[in-house]
């Protein structure tokens, strides 16, 4: 019995994040099909920041209406309209209108949005489920909640992405375009980009998102019926668990019934009771210019991976063609959880080392900012290497700052409650800071340029 409710408790945590995880990684398929393009990623960081709106609306009814909102009702709820969600997207993802006389992708937009919002939601609500539980079962839901961002990222490095094959386009004066590579036809030629299928398409990555969904749902169900002969886990645990937003990275953000703000990405197990096994010092004392500096680090990390960098992840990417920017996606997600491992093993509190593995993150974060800049034609962009740098420095942005985040909402959370809240609140205006300020920049003042591999000249 006590086998099965770990099994049932990882697979209700995976239910968590993993419809945006996979929405994250999947991206390098999908920004070619979609009219947004390269701009995609910005729309999802604001959409993502929008459907905090749910966890926002549950914290209130906990605080203002105790006892009303059942949780279980909730958990149902977000569990099978996320299946449905996923299952829908996988056939009307490429639908598209018009709005304000460009042509978008509303249905993949309204689906991320719901999607979004109910991930944000489980932040609230599941953990309080969980703690019905003996403390040893919210280590394994901890354990599920990290591999709803590894798992994606797992598959879609085993999806991978079709290579771009250039071909040349004859355009005659019957304004009939064909392609042909040796055609006589009195006409011109161009080149156009042409994307080769991946090794199983989006729709399957879809439908497996949906099926991962469908299993936390079971796993849910099964767990509802259980028979409670056993002790409830300790109040405290609500506070040890910091989970924080990014992403995805992309992370989202919500706050918890006693106010702590919660992620997508993250979901971080490391706060697990394991530490508070004498893996940690005891407390120490800080200054109050101590503390503004972590929540200042707080802050700033989190506008890094929630806002800024994910906006323009393709700009920093695509220039070295779809598959660095398919690694740079997968790899990314998949440094998350390990980083939260590693801190659960290796926890260090010095100020000083978070100070500086916050420094090394802003310079990777620095470096992937540049390439984006520098799009369509980025430093190194027809050599291995090139490439090769990019993807070690998002995955050592995101490994560097998850460290981060991790320690600091520990140090934070043996402070007091209202430090965690003081927190959350950081998390909240850091990442909202860095979606809103990246949206116009790339898609009112055009600061960042898209680029075509077959029709971009970028020699000297």
């Amino acid at each position: 019995m006590s086998l099965l409710v770990h099994l049932l408790a990882c697979a209700f945590g995976t239910g968590s994040w993993v419809a945006i995880n996979g929405l994250w990684v999947e991206l390098p398929l999908i920004v070619n099909e979609l009219p947004e393009g390269w701009y995609l990623p910005s729309y999802l960081t604001v959409i993502i920041q929008l459907a905090n709106l749910g966890p926002l609306l549950v914290t209130l009814m906990y605080k203002f209406c105790p006892g009303r909102l059942k949780a279980v009702v909730v958990i149902y709820m977000i569990l099978s309209i996320g299946t449905v969600s996923c299952f829908l997207l996988a056939f009307f993802w490429k639908e598209t209108t018009v709005v304000a006389g460009e042509l978008h992708s509303t249905a993949f937009l309204i689906i991320t949005f719901f999607l979004s919002l109910l991930d944000c939601t489980s932040s609230v609500t599941f953990l309080p489920f969980m703690m019905q539980f003996p403390a040893q079962y919210l280590t394994t839901y901890f354990i599920g909640e990290g591999l709803s961002g590894f798992i994606p990222g797992l598959v879609a490095l085993g999806q991978g992405v079709g290579m771009i094959k250039c071909v040349n386009v004859t355009q005659g004066w019957d304004n009939m375009t064909e392609t042909n590579t040796t055609s006589s036809q009195t006409g011109h030629y161009s080149t156009e980009s042409q994307y080769q299928p991946a090794n199983f398409s989006t729709e399957i990555f879809f439908f497996f998102l949906a099926g991962m969904m469908g299993l936390s749902l079971v796993a849910f169900v099964f767990l509802t019926r259980i028979p409670r002969n056993f002790e409830r886990s300790c109040e405290n645990l609500v506070a040890d668990q910091v989970v924080f937003t990014a992403s995805s990275g992309l992370d989202n953000s919500g706050k918890d019934p006693a106010g702590e703000t919660e992620s997508n990405e993250l979901t971080i197990s490391v706060n697990l009771q394991k530490q508070e096994a004498s893996t940690l010092p005891s407390k120490a004392k800080y200054s109050g210019k101590q503390f503004a500096f972590m929540y200042f680090l707080v802050a700033w990390v989190n506008s890094l991976t929630n806002g800024v960098l994910p906006s323009v992840q393709t700009y920093s990417c695509m220039p070295y063609g779809n598959t660095v920017y398919h690694l740079s996606a997968a790899l990314g997600s998949m440094a998350n959880p390990v980083a939260c491992i590693i801190a659960m093993f290796f926890p260090n509190r010095s100020l000083l080392l978070l100070g500086g593995l916050s420094l090394a993150g802003t310079g990777f974060g620095a470096y992937n900012m540049a390439m984006a800049a520098m799009s369509p034609c980025p430093l190194l962009q027809n050599s291995l290497g090139g490439g090769v740098l990019i993807v070690l420095s998002w995955i050592f942005f995101v490994g560097t700052v998850s460290y981060v985040k991790v320690m600091v909402g520990l140090i934070l959370r043996d402070k007091s409650h209202s430090a965690l809240v003081w927190c959350g609140v950081a998390v909240q205006m850091g990442s909202m800071v860095g979606a809103l300020a990246m949206f116009p920049l790339i898609n009112v003042y055009y600061l960042f340029k898209s680029g075509d591999s077959c029709n971009t000249n970028c020699s000297v």
